[in-house]
């Protein structure tokens, strides 16, 4: 019993710890060589950080919207755990074709590795995630590696990614811009489950229930999850949240990336 009340004041130690450390967050920081308008204005990402720390992991979130809107954002959830947390911008559909997005997700994620250790975060313990369309993005870098390939960064580099609710077939506002209806399902160069592959990093899936979810997300995971096992993947990860829809799924996913980080984080 004393052992178990000790081990409590100790987490509760920490914990108040991490909550006392000062964070501080730099705002839009531009991470692209383009020179475009268009990217000039978009392609910048917010860092925030626990000041005076070396050593943390690093969050790279990407936020969702579909491809067509949506901002940077560092979420509540993520602030005060010793996290150092990016929030990316990328441009947008159908001002540029899918291909310039993606770019833009590898050009961030890539400037993170080259830059982040100024903010005391460590490129070992790099993990992306992100809600709906950045769960797509996520997926597709860490699943396709020609995309970091092209900034001389290894996908594998990539402790873990953890998608929330992220489209693993072809984006249906990819589909869109091909003149594929909403619901008439394709999987292509653009879709993470053509890119299964064995070597991947760990990979947490994460949808709300599979009849509240938008557009099946879930059973297009689950599909994912099976083909990533049968190609010899052993770290791919299943969630499904009963009772929450595209948009409530969001908030009890920080749990589940929590707890995924730290197992990772004891392992290494």
């Amino acid at each position: 019993m004393k052992l178990k009340t000790t081990a409590l004041w100790i987490l509760c130690l920490m914990t108040m710890s991490l909550m006392a450390q000062n964070y501080k967050t730099e705002t839009d920081i531009v991470y692209t060589t383009k020179t475009d308008a268009y990217a000039r204005e978009r392609l910048k990402l917010d860092v925030y950080y626990p000041e005076g720390r070396k050593g943390c992991p690093v969050i790279v979130w990407f936020h969702g919207g579909g491809i067509e809107s949506g901002a940077k954002e560092i979420p509540r959830r993520l602030r005060n755990k010793g996290y150092v947390v990016v929030g990316a911008n990328y441009r947008l559909l159908p001002k540029v074709k899918i291909d310039d997005t993606l770019d833009d997700a590898a050009e961030a994620v890539a400037w993170v590795f080259r830059n982040i250790e100024r903010y005391g975060g460590d490129t070992t313990k790099v993990v992306l995630s992100g809600h709906s369309a950045g769960g797509y993005l996520d997926m597709l870098l860490c699943l396709n590696k020609a995309w970091l390939a092209r900034y001389d960064i290894d996908a594998d580099r990539i402790m873990m990614c953890v998608p929330f609710s992220g489209q693993a077939i072809t984006h249906y506002n990819v589909r869109k811009m091909q003149g594929i209806p909403t619901l008439q399902p394709t999987i292509d160069q653009y879709a993470p489950l053509y890119w299964v592959r064995k070597d991947c990093p760990p990979l947490v899936l994460i949808c709300g229930d599979r009849e509240l979810e938008l557009y099946g997300r879930y059973d297009e995971n689950q599909y994912l999850a099976r083909m990533m096992k049968l190609v010899g993947h052993k770290q791919t990860y299943l969630y499904e949240l009963d009772g929450h829809d595209h948009g409530t799924m969001v908030e009890p996913s920080f749990t589940i990336l929590d707890n995924h980080l730290k197992n990772m984080l004891k392992s290494k």
